[in-house]
Protein backbone atom coordinates (compact mmCIF):
# COMPACT_ATOMS: atom_id res chain seq x y z
CA UNK A 1 0.00 0.00 0.00
CA UNK A 2 1.59 3.10 -0.85
CA UNK A 3 1.77 6.34 1.50
CA UNK A 4 -0.65 8.79 0.05
CA UNK A 5 -3.23 5.80 0.21
CA UNK A 6 -2.14 5.11 3.69
CA UNK A 7 -2.33 8.63 5.08
CA UNK A 8 -5.89 8.37 4.32
CA UNK A 9 -7.00 4.92 6.01
CA UNK A 10 -8.62 5.44 8.93
CA UNK A 11 -8.99 3.60 12.35
CA UNK A 12 -11.93 1.08 12.89
CA UNK A 13 -15.15 2.68 14.41
CA UNK A 14 -15.63 -0.26 16.68
CA UNK A 15 -12.33 0.56 18.13
CA UNK A 16 -12.75 4.22 18.70
CA UNK A 17 -15.77 3.69 20.59
CA UNK A 18 -14.50 0.68 22.72
CA UNK A 19 -11.28 2.89 23.06
CA UNK A 20 -13.44 6.34 24.37
CA UNK A 21 -15.59 3.49 26.51
CA UNK A 22 -12.46 2.69 28.31
CA UNK A 23 -11.44 6.04 28.97
CA UNK A 24 -14.90 6.84 30.05
CA UNK A 25 -13.77 3.86 32.64
CA UNK A 26 -10.70 5.53 33.79
CA UNK A 27 -12.59 8.75 34.94
CA UNK A 28 -15.17 7.31 36.48
CA UNK A 29 -12.15 5.17 38.24
CA UNK A 30 -11.65 8.91 40.28
CA UNK A 31 -13.86 11.11 39.77
CA UNK A 32 -17.11 9.67 42.40
CA UNK A 33 -13.92 9.01 44.76
CA UNK A 34 -12.14 11.99 44.87
CA UNK A 35 -15.30 14.61 44.59
CA UNK A 36 -17.99 13.06 46.70
CA UNK A 37 -17.53 9.28 48.41
CA UNK A 38 -13.99 10.02 50.02
CA UNK A 39 -14.82 13.64 51.26
CA UNK A 40 -17.80 11.52 53.16
CA UNK A 41 -16.02 8.94 54.52
CA UNK A 42 -13.41 11.27 55.67
CA UNK A 43 -16.11 14.01 57.32
CA UNK A 44 -17.50 10.66 58.75
CA UNK A 45 -14.03 9.58 60.44
CA UNK A 46 -12.29 12.93 61.27
CA UNK A 47 -15.38 15.69 61.85
CA UNK A 48 -14.00 18.81 62.53
CA UNK A 49 -10.46 17.80 61.09
CA UNK A 50 -11.88 16.88 58.09
CA UNK A 51 -10.58 19.96 56.42
CA UNK A 52 -6.81 18.94 57.44
CA UNK A 53 -7.21 15.44 56.42
CA UNK A 54 -8.37 16.00 53.17
CA UNK A 55 -5.98 18.79 52.62
CA UNK A 56 -2.95 15.86 53.71
CA UNK A 57 -4.49 13.27 51.40
CA UNK A 58 -4.78 15.74 48.41
CA UNK A 59 -1.04 16.94 48.80
CA UNK A 60 0.06 13.21 48.91
CA UNK A 61 -2.31 12.65 46.02
CA UNK A 62 -0.72 15.05 43.70
CA UNK A 63 2.72 14.10 44.45
CA UNK A 64 1.74 10.19 42.72
CA UNK A 65 -0.55 11.37 40.49
CA UNK A 66 2.53 13.59 39.44
CA UNK A 67 5.06 10.94 39.46
CA UNK A 68 3.40 7.60 38.53
CA UNK A 69 2.20 8.34 35.12
CA UNK A 70 5.77 9.24 34.14
CA UNK A 71 7.21 6.08 35.48
CA UNK A 72 4.08 3.74 34.60
CA UNK A 73 4.35 5.17 30.92
CA UNK A 74 8.02 5.47 30.62
CA UNK A 75 7.93 1.08 31.36
CA UNK A 76 5.09 0.57 29.05
CA UNK A 77 7.12 2.01 26.67
CA UNK A 78 10.00 -0.06 27.38
CA UNK A 79 7.76 -3.01 27.48
CA UNK A 80 5.74 -2.09 24.25
CA UNK A 81 3.28 -3.11 25.61
CA UNK A 82 -0.21 -0.78 26.75
CA UNK A 83 -2.89 -3.50 27.10
CA UNK A 84 -0.97 -5.63 30.33
CA UNK A 85 0.28 -2.41 32.44
CA UNK A 86 -3.83 -1.24 31.76
CA UNK A 87 -5.20 -4.43 32.82
CA UNK A 88 -3.05 -4.50 35.71
CA UNK A 89 -3.24 -1.04 36.94
CA UNK A 90 -7.18 -2.00 36.32
CA UNK A 91 -7.32 -4.52 39.12
CA UNK A 92 -4.88 -2.85 41.35
CA UNK A 93 -6.82 0.50 41.20
CA UNK A 94 -10.01 -1.38 42.10
CA UNK A 95 -8.64 -3.26 44.71
CA UNK A 96 -7.12 -0.52 46.56
CA UNK A 97 -10.38 1.76 45.76
CA UNK A 98 -12.25 -0.58 47.73
CA UNK A 99 -9.40 -0.95 50.56
CA UNK A 100 -9.92 2.99 50.92
CA UNK A 101 -13.26 2.23 52.13
CA UNK A 102 -11.90 0.13 55.09
CA UNK A 103 -9.78 2.76 56.44
CA UNK A 104 -9.99 4.42 59.36
CA UNK A 105 -7.29 6.77 60.10
CA UNK A 106 -5.46 9.62 58.29
CA UNK A 107 -2.25 7.09 58.09
CA UNK A 108 -4.05 4.78 56.47
CA UNK A 109 -5.93 6.48 54.01
CA UNK A 110 -2.40 8.30 52.92
CA UNK A 111 -1.01 4.96 52.47
CA UNK A 112 -3.78 3.64 50.71
CA UNK A 113 -4.77 6.43 48.39
CA UNK A 114 -0.79 7.27 47.58
CA UNK A 115 -1.18 3.22 46.29
CA UNK A 116 -4.61 3.52 44.48
CA UNK A 117 -3.22 6.62 42.46
CA UNK A 118 -0.65 4.33 41.41
CA UNK A 119 -2.73 1.64 40.39
CA UNK A 120 -4.94 4.22 38.63
CA UNK A 121 -2.00 6.20 36.96
CA UNK A 122 -0.57 2.40 35.84
CA UNK A 123 -3.95 1.74 33.78
CA UNK A 124 -4.33 5.44 32.37
CA UNK A 125 -1.24 6.31 31.67
CA UNK A 126 -0.47 3.42 29.23
CA UNK A 127 -4.38 3.91 28.06
CA UNK A 128 -3.80 7.41 26.95
CA UNK A 129 -0.12 6.60 24.81
CA UNK A 130 -2.43 3.54 23.17
CA UNK A 131 -4.61 5.95 21.65
CA UNK A 132 -1.05 8.08 20.08
CA UNK A 133 -0.30 3.98 19.11
CA UNK A 134 -3.40 3.13 16.91
CA UNK A 135 -4.80 6.76 16.21
CA UNK A 136 -4.22 8.33 12.76
CA UNK A 137 -3.27 12.07 12.61
CA UNK A 138 -6.40 13.06 10.48
CA UNK A 139 -8.87 11.22 13.32
CA UNK A 140 -7.63 12.75 16.30
CA UNK A 141 -10.13 15.37 16.38
CA UNK A 142 -12.41 12.91 16.35
CA UNK A 143 -10.67 11.32 19.38
CA UNK A 144 -10.87 14.29 20.67
CA UNK A 145 -14.83 14.49 20.56
CA UNK A 146 -15.25 10.94 21.92
CA UNK A 147 -12.69 11.84 24.67
CA UNK A 148 -15.32 14.74 25.91
CA UNK A 149 -17.92 11.98 26.98
CA UNK A 150 -15.78 10.64 29.62
CA UNK A 151 -16.20 13.70 32.28
CA UNK A 152 -19.76 13.56 32.03
CA UNK A 153 -20.28 10.19 32.41
CA UNK A 154 -17.97 10.29 35.41
CA UNK A 155 -20.22 13.27 36.77
CA UNK A 156 -23.45 11.35 35.88
CA UNK A 157 -22.51 8.21 37.44
CA UNK A 158 -21.05 9.98 40.71
CA UNK A 159 -24.76 11.20 40.80
CA UNK A 160 -26.32 7.40 40.62
CA UNK A 161 -23.87 5.76 42.77
CA UNK A 162 -24.75 8.58 45.37
CA UNK A 163 -28.61 7.68 44.83
CA UNK A 164 -30.45 7.25 48.76
CA UNK A 165 -31.29 3.84 49.72
CA UNK A 166 -29.01 2.45 46.82
CA UNK A 167 -25.86 1.33 48.36
CA UNK A 168 -24.15 2.10 51.50
CA UNK A 169 -20.68 3.63 52.02
CA UNK A 170 -18.25 0.05 51.20
CA UNK A 171 -21.32 -1.10 48.57
CA UNK A 172 -20.61 2.38 46.78
CA UNK A 173 -16.78 1.89 45.89
CA UNK A 174 -17.82 -1.86 44.84
CA UNK A 175 -20.26 -0.39 42.47
CA UNK A 176 -17.81 2.01 41.07
CA UNK A 177 -15.38 -0.52 40.68
CA UNK A 178 -17.61 -2.75 39.04
CA UNK A 179 -18.42 0.16 36.45
CA UNK A 180 -14.78 1.00 35.77
CA UNK A 181 -14.45 -3.03 34.87
CA UNK A 182 -17.31 -2.68 32.70
CA UNK A 183 -15.94 0.28 30.81
CA UNK A 184 -12.53 -0.54 30.02
CA UNK A 185 -12.80 -4.49 29.85
CA UNK A 186 -14.00 -3.84 26.84
CA UNK A 187 -11.90 -2.52 24.96
CA UNK A 188 -9.00 -4.69 26.17
CA UNK A 189 -10.65 -7.96 25.01
CA UNK A 190 -12.77 -6.95 22.15
CA UNK A 191 -10.24 -3.89 21.19
CA UNK A 192 -8.70 -4.90 17.70
CA UNK A 193 -6.98 -1.47 16.03
CA UNK A 194 -5.78 -1.38 12.80
CA UNK A 195 -1.75 -0.59 12.90
CA UNK A 196 -0.24 2.10 11.34
CA UNK A 197 3.45 2.42 10.87
CA UNK A 198 3.72 5.85 10.62
CA UNK A 199 2.49 6.12 14.35
CA UNK A 200 5.11 3.67 15.55
CA UNK A 201 7.91 5.74 13.94
CA UNK A 202 10.33 8.75 15.19
CA UNK A 203 9.58 12.58 13.10
CA UNK A 204 13.35 12.82 14.03
CA UNK A 205 12.86 10.38 11.10
CA UNK A 206 11.59 12.59 8.61
CA UNK A 207 13.29 15.62 6.66
CA UNK A 208 14.47 17.78 8.68
CA UNK A 209 13.73 20.63 6.21
CA UNK A 210 9.90 19.95 6.55
CA UNK A 211 9.90 19.37 10.01
CA UNK A 212 12.95 20.63 11.92
CA UNK A 213 13.68 18.86 15.40
CA UNK A 214 13.51 22.72 17.41
CA UNK A 215 10.60 23.72 16.17
CA UNK A 216 9.08 20.33 17.08
CA UNK A 217 9.97 21.01 20.91
CA UNK A 218 8.96 24.17 21.10
CA UNK A 219 5.18 22.89 19.48
CA UNK A 220 5.37 20.59 22.37
CA UNK A 221 6.92 23.41 25.05
CA UNK A 222 3.73 25.67 23.69
CA UNK A 223 0.98 23.11 23.94
CA UNK A 224 2.21 21.87 27.78
CA UNK A 225 2.50 25.47 28.74
CA UNK A 226 -0.96 26.41 27.61
CA UNK A 227 -2.76 23.44 28.90
CA UNK A 228 -0.77 24.04 32.15
CA UNK A 229 -2.30 27.94 32.49
CA UNK A 230 -5.89 27.01 31.16
CA UNK A 231 -5.83 24.12 33.94
CA UNK A 232 -4.96 26.25 36.41
CA UNK A 233 -8.25 28.15 35.55
CA UNK A 234 -9.75 25.04 35.81
CA UNK A 235 -8.72 23.54 39.38
CA UNK A 236 -9.65 27.18 40.78
CA UNK A 237 -13.35 27.49 39.67
CA UNK A 238 -13.79 23.62 40.64
CA UNK A 239 -12.74 24.41 44.32
CA UNK A 240 -14.55 27.96 44.83
CA UNK A 241 -17.07 28.28 41.85
CA UNK A 242 -19.49 26.98 44.99
CA UNK A 243 -18.28 29.75 47.22
CA UNK A 244 -18.54 32.36 44.76
CA UNK A 245 -22.10 31.68 43.59
CA UNK A 246 -23.05 31.78 47.04
CA UNK A 247 -21.75 34.92 47.68
CA UNK A 248 -23.61 36.88 44.83
CA UNK A 249 -26.93 34.43 45.68
CA UNK A 250 -27.95 32.44 49.15
CA UNK A 251 -30.43 30.51 47.28
CA UNK A 252 -27.22 28.66 45.04
CA UNK A 253 -27.00 25.05 46.89
CA UNK A 254 -24.58 22.68 46.69
CA UNK A 255 -27.05 20.46 44.45
CA UNK A 256 -27.97 23.54 42.34
CA UNK A 257 -23.62 24.11 42.02
CA UNK A 258 -23.43 20.38 40.96
CA UNK A 259 -26.25 20.29 38.61
CA UNK A 260 -24.20 23.20 37.30
CA UNK A 261 -21.42 21.62 36.65
CA UNK A 262 -22.93 18.87 34.97
CA UNK A 263 -24.23 21.05 32.42
CA UNK A 264 -21.38 22.61 31.56
CA UNK A 265 -19.99 18.94 30.64
CA UNK A 266 -23.14 17.82 28.68
CA UNK A 267 -23.04 20.65 26.80
CA UNK A 268 -19.37 20.46 25.60
CA UNK A 269 -19.73 16.83 24.43
CA UNK A 270 -21.79 17.79 20.83
CA UNK A 271 -19.36 21.09 20.83
CA UNK A 272 -16.18 19.09 21.06
CA UNK A 273 -17.30 16.44 18.69
CA UNK A 274 -18.39 19.07 16.03
CA UNK A 275 -14.90 21.16 17.00
CA UNK A 276 -13.44 18.32 16.51
CA UNK A 277 -14.49 16.73 12.95
CA UNK A 278 -14.25 20.44 11.70
CA UNK A 279 -10.28 20.45 12.44
CA UNK A 280 -9.58 16.70 11.12
CA UNK A 281 -11.90 18.18 8.35
CA UNK A 282 -10.04 21.07 7.56
CA UNK A 283 -6.61 19.48 8.50
CA UNK A 284 -6.54 22.73 11.75
CA UNK A 285 -5.35 20.74 14.54
CA UNK A 286 -4.68 23.45 16.79
CA UNK A 287 -7.07 26.81 15.53
CA UNK A 288 -10.12 24.85 18.10
CA UNK A 289 -7.87 24.99 20.79
CA UNK A 290 -6.94 28.90 20.18
CA UNK A 291 -10.56 29.67 19.85
CA UNK A 292 -11.60 28.02 22.89
CA UNK A 293 -8.57 29.68 24.85
CA UNK A 294 -9.95 32.57 24.07
CA UNK A 295 -13.34 32.06 24.87
CA UNK A 296 -12.29 30.51 28.53
CA UNK A 297 -10.77 34.55 28.81
CA UNK A 298 -13.59 36.25 27.72
CA UNK A 299 -16.16 34.12 30.29
CA UNK A 300 -13.45 34.48 33.16
CA UNK A 301 -13.59 38.35 31.77
CA UNK A 302 -17.22 38.05 32.67
CA UNK A 303 -17.36 36.47 36.16
CA UNK A 304 -14.55 39.60 37.01
CA UNK A 305 -17.02 41.72 36.49
CA UNK A 306 -20.32 40.32 37.11
CA UNK A 307 -21.91 41.72 40.41
CA UNK A 308 -25.45 39.96 40.09
CA UNK A 309 -26.28 35.52 39.88
CA UNK A 310 -27.58 36.00 35.89
CA UNK A 311 -23.98 37.49 34.24
CA UNK A 312 -21.91 35.60 36.90
CA UNK A 313 -23.60 31.90 35.47
CA UNK A 314 -23.51 33.02 31.99
CA UNK A 315 -19.96 33.98 32.15
CA UNK A 316 -19.14 30.68 34.03
CA UNK A 317 -21.25 28.39 31.04
CA UNK A 318 -19.24 30.36 28.33
CA UNK A 319 -15.69 29.78 30.17
CA UNK A 320 -16.97 25.87 31.39
CA UNK A 321 -17.95 24.94 28.32
CA UNK A 322 -14.78 26.28 26.56
CA UNK A 323 -12.34 24.96 28.62
CA UNK A 324 -14.12 21.02 28.50
CA UNK A 325 -13.85 21.73 24.38
CA UNK A 326 -10.27 22.73 24.99
CA UNK A 327 -9.61 20.04 27.17
CA UNK A 328 -10.43 17.59 25.44
CA UNK A 329 -9.43 17.98 22.08
CA UNK A 330 -6.17 19.34 24.15
CA UNK A 331 -5.82 15.39 24.89
CA UNK A 332 -5.79 14.71 21.40
CA UNK A 333 -3.83 16.45 19.69
CA UNK A 334 -1.24 16.30 21.82
CA UNK A 335 -0.50 12.63 20.52
CA UNK A 336 -0.17 14.60 17.28
CA UNK A 337 3.08 16.52 18.37
CA UNK A 338 4.90 14.29 20.63
CA UNK A 339 8.39 13.59 18.58
CA UNK A 340 9.13 10.00 20.02
CA UNK A 341 6.48 6.72 19.75
CA UNK A 342 9.42 5.20 21.96
CA UNK A 343 9.01 7.42 24.32
CA UNK A 344 5.00 8.13 24.28
CA UNK A 345 4.14 7.01 27.25
CA UNK A 346 6.86 8.75 29.83
CA UNK A 347 6.36 11.82 27.49
CA UNK A 348 2.39 11.52 27.74
CA UNK A 349 3.22 11.12 31.82
CA UNK A 350 5.06 14.39 32.01
CA UNK A 351 1.85 16.42 30.11
CA UNK A 352 0.17 14.94 32.73
CA UNK A 353 1.69 17.27 35.36
CA UNK A 354 -0.53 19.39 33.64
CA UNK A 355 -3.57 18.50 35.25
CA UNK A 356 -1.86 17.97 39.24
CA UNK A 357 0.06 20.96 39.32
CA UNK A 358 -2.13 23.49 39.34
CA UNK A 359 -3.57 21.81 42.53
CA UNK A 360 -0.39 22.41 44.11
CA UNK A 361 -0.35 26.23 42.50
CA UNK A 362 -4.23 27.33 42.87
CA UNK A 363 -4.62 27.55 46.93
CA UNK A 364 -1.47 30.02 46.98
CA UNK A 365 -2.72 32.11 44.43
CA UNK A 366 -6.19 32.12 46.20
CA UNK A 367 -4.83 32.56 49.53
CA UNK A 368 -2.85 35.26 48.26
CA UNK A 369 -6.06 37.41 45.87
CA UNK A 370 -8.94 36.83 47.26
CA UNK A 371 -8.45 38.03 50.91
CA UNK A 372 -7.68 41.34 49.21
CA UNK A 373 -9.11 41.85 46.11
CA UNK A 374 -11.76 39.48 46.37
CA UNK A 375 -13.14 36.61 43.46
CA UNK A 376 -12.93 39.27 41.22
CA UNK A 377 -8.90 39.74 41.28
CA UNK A 378 -8.92 35.68 41.10
CA UNK A 379 -11.15 36.09 38.05
CA UNK A 380 -8.95 38.49 36.28
CA UNK A 381 -5.69 36.75 36.55
CA UNK A 382 -6.69 33.27 35.29
CA UNK A 383 -8.81 35.61 32.33
CA UNK A 384 -4.68 36.66 31.97
CA UNK A 385 -3.45 33.10 31.92
CA UNK A 386 -6.00 32.07 29.40
CA UNK A 387 -5.17 34.99 27.47
CA UNK A 388 -1.34 34.31 27.38
CA UNK A 389 -2.52 30.86 26.45
CA UNK A 390 -4.22 32.49 23.48
CA UNK A 391 -1.58 33.94 22.17
CA UNK A 392 1.28 31.06 23.01
CA UNK A 393 -1.54 28.54 21.29
CA UNK A 394 -2.06 31.54 18.26
CA UNK A 395 1.64 31.33 17.54
CA UNK A 396 1.30 27.41 17.42
CA UNK A 397 -1.16 27.54 15.03
CA UNK A 398 0.10 27.04 10.96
Amino acid sequence: MDQSSRSTERQDTTFLYLYALAWAGGAIAYVPFLTVLLPVQVSAIAGEAAVDWLAYIAFVGAIFASLAPIAFGWLSDFARNRRVFVAIGLVLSCALLITAGTASSLRELLIVIALWQMGLNMMLAPLAAWAGDCVPNHQKGQLGGLLSVAPAVAAVSGTIVTLPGLADSQERLWLVAAIVVACVLPALIFGKPKTFPELLTSTHDEDDAAKPVGSLNAVVVRMWTARLLIQIAEAALFAYVLLWFQSLSTSITDNISAMIFSLVLILGVPLTMWAGRWADKRDKPILPLVWCAGIAALGLLAMAVSSVLVSALVGYLVFGIAGTVFLSLHSAQTLRVLPRPESRGRDIGFFNLTNTVPSLIMPWLTLALVPVFGFSGLFFLLAALASLAFFILLKTQP
